[in-house]
């Protein structure tokens, strides 16, 4: 697969069809990417192409590519040859197309000169005169190719790509009746295509989703009387150290009463107090306090101030993973963000967990039927997501993708607007 910025860089380039001459873009194209992953970049061409992703002169671009990136070479021993032969002899295909293609394997240069919109408006069927398969493959392929064979296996691959049976075949994608509209419902075929398009590049196979190969364990050989057993003792042991081993259980009997008031209720601003002085003279009281990873939503939901010092003071204790598990799978509530927010700035949290926190508060904004408490998680999860993104606790290109699309969903609420537009000035 390709980066992000590899597929926007290459989207661009397709898009240039619509001005810029063929030999511009290509030179475009060798100077950006690096020849190494010039390969990588023609099977993601080869897969929009095949499965009619693309307009009619980003086709046309990608065919260029596809052509002139293996023009140094044999035509044979361009790995996508068969490809533009099949694109040449296509009856279902735009005539210009076959035409255009046609003329790369001729090794045209003059082609090469027009935009891939002047080359469509100015193309003219009744003058060309298209050649058969067979010609193509013994001029180009080195003979005529027979029919490749497709194991069952093979066959049984599913595609990536799936048409919408809701809409029409002979509909355009990029017409402006698609458009999102702000605070209307999404017609059928709605969206940005290429931004999806980019998606599907980062984040699929390009072969498709195929069938599990089942491998069975081979059975063991019975052993026989007179063969030797080989034994592997397994006497790797861990070690484990007990915490509460030699502890003076007598300390902080105040605060595990308090603690177990929290659990309850929320403290009055004096107890609360009491805790957190406790807590500061005696870090290590917060292992006799009595709250475990199955005890913190309580702690959280009733006294967030408190679960935040506590959870400060269990960073560089083993048990801290089974905590952090705990919050990422509580239910999303304002007093959780609270915790969640006043952690990142107090001390350096695990990536993974803090991106697993926003994906849980996004697929909660989601699933909730309730429009009034929707409406008012959205705000939270925007406000939360704005200040980790300002206080730089967060890669925004590594979630980029998920929470613009989080914005989009909920565009008719100003904070997700806000939301969308500083993602959009960090870009």
């Amino acid at each position: 697969m390709i980066g992000l910025e590899d597929t926007k860089t290459l989207f661009s380039l397709l898009d240039g069809g619509q001005q810029r001459p063929f030999d511009e873009i290509l030179g475009e194209f060798n100077s950006k990417f690096r020849r190494s992953i010039h390969f990588t970049l023609c099977c993601s061409l080869g897969f929009l192409i095949e499965d009619k992703m693309l307009n009619s002169t980003q086709r046309l671009v990608g065919f260029s590519i596809l052509h002139q990136t293996y023009s140094s070479q044999q035509a044979s021993a361009n790995p996508f040859i068969s490809l533009l032969i099949n694109a040449a002899c296509d009856d279902e295909a735009e005539k210009y197309e076959r035409a255009f293609v046609v003329q790369l394997l001729s090794s045209s240069k003059e082609v090469l000169k027009y935009s891939a919109v002047d080359y469509i408006s100015g193309f003219d069927p009744s003058g060309f005169a298209f050649p058969q398969r067979e010609v193509l493959q013994q001029q180009y392929c080195d003979g005529v190719q027979p029919e490749p064979f497709k194991s069952v296996f093979r066959k049984a691959f599913t595609k990536n790509v799936v048409p919408d049976p809701d809409v029409p075949s002979g509909c355009d994608a990029n017409s402006p009746e698609f458009d999102l509209q702000p605070g209307a419902k999404p017609k059928l075929g709605s969206g940005d295509r290429d931004e999806t398009v980019v998606e599907m590049l980062q984040k699929m196979s390009l072969e498709g989703l195929g069938p599990q190969w089942v491998r069975p364990v081979p059975p063991m050989i019975p052993i026989q009387a007179s063969e030797l057993l080989w034994l592997n003792p397994d006497n790797n042991h861990e070690l484990l150290w007990d915490y509460g081993m030699c502890a003076d259980t007598s300390r902080g009997a105040a605060v595990r009463d308090l603690i177990a008031k929290a659990l309850k209720g929320p403290l009055a601003p004096a107890q609360q107090e009491q805790v957190l002085v406790e807590l500061a003279n005696d870090p290590k009281l917060v292992y006799h306090c009595g709250l475990t990873p199955r005890k913190l939503p309580e702690l959280v939901e009733n006294n967030p101030v408190i679960a935040v010092e506590i959870l400060i003071k269990l960073m560089n204790s083993a048990e801290i993973a089974e905590y952090f598990t705990v919050l990422v799978n509580m239910d999303m509530s304002l007093h959780s963000m609270e915790v969640v927010n006043r952690l990142t700035t107090a001390v350096d949290l695990p990536t993974e967990f803090v991106h697993m926190y926003i994906t849980n508060c996004i697929s909660s904004c989601e699933n909730i039927k309730d429009k009034y408490m929707q409406n008012r998680l959205v705000r939270l999860v925007c406000v939360f997501l704005q200040s980790l993104i300002r206080n730089k606790i967060i890669n925004v290109q590594d979630l980029f993708i998920e929470v613009q699309a989080f914005c989009i969903e909920f565009s008719r609420i100003r904070e997700a607007a806000g939301l969308f537009r500083l993602l959009k000035s960090l870009e």
